[in-house]
């Protein structure tokens, strides 16, 4: 009896605590930002890497502010609206961005900013002189984008109606160094879409160090096929907008190089002997005067070449390749050291991503890292002392941690110390340096440390937002891994509600994403997705989620398995991480869904579809419904091209199966995806439609791949939640 009123006592105060803390809401998350957690961002080094900036917004406009980084007190304001409202006649203007020219003597104002695709934009630009305290606004047509001072000169580059143009401000003249630009057919000194979307990178023009030459980039979109997207917004009769996007398969841009001499006024054309090599992926100047280097790609992604090319002698030599089987990522791990001494870049030719040395004729000096782990990322690289700093997951599969070492490949040292996700950035000079944390569970910190790893000072520890999290019912995400019956094991996060009872059945969530080298499954913050799942715990659903074979981290082998077959193996992992919780005694196996977005909407079909007898719903968000209609990089990376893998193509996409539906089945898509195109939606509802399978479906206007503004988010979070508690 006594045992039984402890019991119920104990039972009780955990009910107590429980309802003193309050459910999480969507408005929560989507309409009130409640859960917003607060980054260090915008810190400019200043060239002394004793200082930074940061732009600031007030109720009167904007400042400009230098700071210390040694104390984090304020230097000076160097600059702020009044400023520049003096400077232009009264009128204020509002700043979007800005940057320093390399004197720190005059600053780029960027107003009037507006989205091209995912990364590019433009504006309108000002200069203004802190010595003179002159306005001057860039004298072009149109908006301007990636407008960049001269190393050396005073001089400005800027890319205007797909024309690259030098402002030279002593002179007061503009130089077109191309004007063969025209939409649609030439672009000069920026990326067509699909680099920009699938290579990372809009800037197609560099500087090189003595502001003698700029290397840039001409694309000749002529023979690549349009794509259409209608635009409504609210108009009588909606606009066309079209744009150049090559499909798998397809004509791509034919891609040019060209180096302009600023003292001769005149660009030559690298020439490039390999006409194999499909794309230039990376452009570099090294630390060698005059000395230009460059990345070549083939078609198929799995030649890999780097050349050097002299602007002097006009001289080109291929000094470095990488091969593969299957495919190669393009990263930014490339650096070149002084003094001739070589390079430093990150290759998966020992099955993991790892840090080599080679000399400037690429013969290889040393492999700096090895193991069954992978590098992420070169963070820097100092000069002298010779270390290198990098971020891998060498301590656990789902972490990132911080280490240095030498390029001799000794003396190796971990920078971070907590588990999670950690990473890093350095001021100039590498004086000074901002170790960023986050776990699942604890989100993110930012703290400042000298070279020698002292702690100066706590940037950011969003203490606000812990104690705030402290008010809610949250569950903690707990990591698992489990073997399929192919003996592989995966990883995986579950989290479960609050009040869970190992003697009931739940149902069940899985939330996917995917795609070749990505994760799910990490020990870090999730935001704003976190607290959906977090959401769905309080009303009764587990949530799941399983990185599957194809995902990173796990080394080359794990990862490329999917090639030439995308969605084969990674929708039996689903499938299989589905049948291994329907195992579990307290999951009821009658009620297991499945929700992703982009390549995960693919892989949540292909899970209802293939997996007709273990899914009972799935929210498909953007998906890929038949690789043929997507771009030419990306697909083929993974897949080749489809006249000679039409079988692997056609096999793995969704519309292909949905004729084996029998759960329910919510397909999600906004109208101006320039990604991947409402086509897709479109495509897959008429195969529905036709194999008399009943669907939902919700169509969101105007909204691009991400699907947000306004309350868009907070509506389509709703509808996902509604589907599910109407399904499970």
């Amino acid at each position: 009896m006594k045992n039984l009123l402890i019991t119920v006592i104990t039972l009780f105060t955990f009910q107590l605590l429980s309802a003193q803390k309050a459910d999480i809401t969507l408005e929560d998350i989507w309409k009130k930002g409640t859960f917003s957690q607060k980054g260090v961002y915008g810190l400019e080094s200043m060239k002394d890497g004793e200082n930074f900036t940061r732009f600031e917004s007030n109720k009167d406009g904007f400042e400009i502010n230098k700071y210390a980084y040694k104390t984090g007190e304020k230097v000076q304001t160097i600059l702020n609206t009044a400023d520049v409202s003096v400077a232009n006649n009264g009128e204020k203007l509002e700043v979007d961005a800005y940057s320093f020219s390399p004197d720190e003597n005059k600053i780029l104002l960027e107003t009037e900013m507006e989205p091209i695709y995912r990364h590019s934009t433009k504006s309108e630009y000002y200069i203004y002189d802190l010595s003179s305290k002159k306005l001057t606004k860039i004298p072009a047509k149109a908006k301007q984008s990636f407008a960049s001072f001269s190393p050396t000169q005073n001089k400005v580059a800027y890319v205007s109606e797909n024309n690259l143009y030098i402002f030279d401000l002593d002179a007061n003249k503009t130089t077109a160094i191309t004007k063969d630009g025209k939409w649609n057919f030439i672009i000069n000194g920026q990326c067509d879409w699909v680099y920009e979307e699938e290579f990372s990178f809009d800037k197609a023009f560099q500087w090189d160090p003595s502001g003698l030459y700029i290397a840039y980039y001409r694309f000749d979109e002529s023979k690549v096929k349009e794509f259409s997207m209608t635009m409504y917004q609210n108009q009588l009769y909606p606009e066309q907008y079209n744009f150049k996007y090559p499909k798998a398969g397809e004509d791509n841009s034919k891609v040019d190089l060209y180096i302009y001499n600023l003292v001769k006024e005149s660009a030559i054309k690298i020439d490039l002997k390999d006409k194999d090599m499909e794309y230039i992926p990376r452009i570099k100047w090294t630390q060698n005067a005059g000395l230009f280097a460059f990345y070549t790609l083939n078609r198929l992604q799995n030649h890999l070449k780097l050349y050097t090319y002299d602007v002097v002698s006009n001289k080109l030599n291929s000094i470095w390749e990488d091969k593969t089987d299957t495919y190669l990522e393009i990263n930014d791990n490339l650096h070149f050291l002084k003094a001739n001494k070589g390079f430093v870049c990150t290759s998966e030719r020992d099955g993991f991503n790892h840090i080599y040395h080679f000399d400037m004729t690429g013969k290889l000096v040393k492999q700096i890292t090895s193991g069954n782990f992978e590098v992420k990322e070169i963070n820097a690289f100092d000069e002298k002392s010779g270390l290198v700093y990098y971020t891998s997951n060498e301590l656990a599969t789902i972490d990132s941690d911080v280490f240095s070492i030498s390029l001799k490949g000794s003396g190796k040292k971990r920078i971070s110390s907590q588990s999670g996700h950690s990473s890093i950035e350095f001021s100039n000079g590498l004086a000074y340096y901002i170790l960023s944390h986050t776990s699942a569970e604890i989100p993110a910190s930012y703290k400042l440390f000298d070279k020698k790893g002292k702690q100066i000072r706590v940037l950011e520890e969003n203490s606000i937002l812990k104690e705030k999290l402290n008010g809610f019912n949250l569950s903690n995400k707990e990591f698992f891994t489990f073997k399929t019956s192919e003996n592989v094991e995966l990883n995986a996060w579950m989290i479960k509600p609050m009040s869970f009872d190992v003697n009931k059945k739940y149902p069940v969530l899985m939330f996917v994403y995917g795609g070749p080298g990505s994760n799910t499954v990490q020990n870090k913050w999730d935001g704003a997705n976190f607290f959906w799942y977090q959401h769905l715990a309080q009303k009764g659903y587990i949530v799941v989620s399983v990185d599957n074979r194809g995902t990173g981290g796990k080394g080359k082998k794990f990862r490329d398995c999917t090639y030439g077959q995308l969605g084969n193996l990674e929708s039996k992992d689903q499938i299989e991480g589905a049948n291994y919780l329907s195992s579990l005694n307290f999951v009821d196996k009658n009620r297991i869904a499945i929700q992703g977005w982009s390549y995960g909407g693919y892989m949540s079909t292909l899970g209802i579809t293939k997996g007709a007898e273990i899914f009972k719903a799935a929210i498909a968000v953007a998906p890929v419904g038949n690789w043929r209609y997507y771009d030419s990089i990306y697909t083929e990376r993974y897949m080749g091209l489809p006249k000679d893998n039409a079988k692997g193509y056609d096999d793995n996409s969704p519309i292909s199966h949905l004729e084996k539906l029998k759960g329910k089945y919510l397909l999600v898509h906004g109208t101006a995806d320039d990604n991947v195109h409402f086509q897709n939606a479109v495509e897959m509802a008429a195969k529905l439609q036709k194999t008399d399978k009943a669907f939902e479906m919700m169509v969101y206007p105007d909204k691009n791949h991400g699907i947000y503004g306004g309350l868009t988010r907070l509506h389509l979070y709703r509808m996902m939640t509604e589907f599910l508690d109407k399904n499970l």
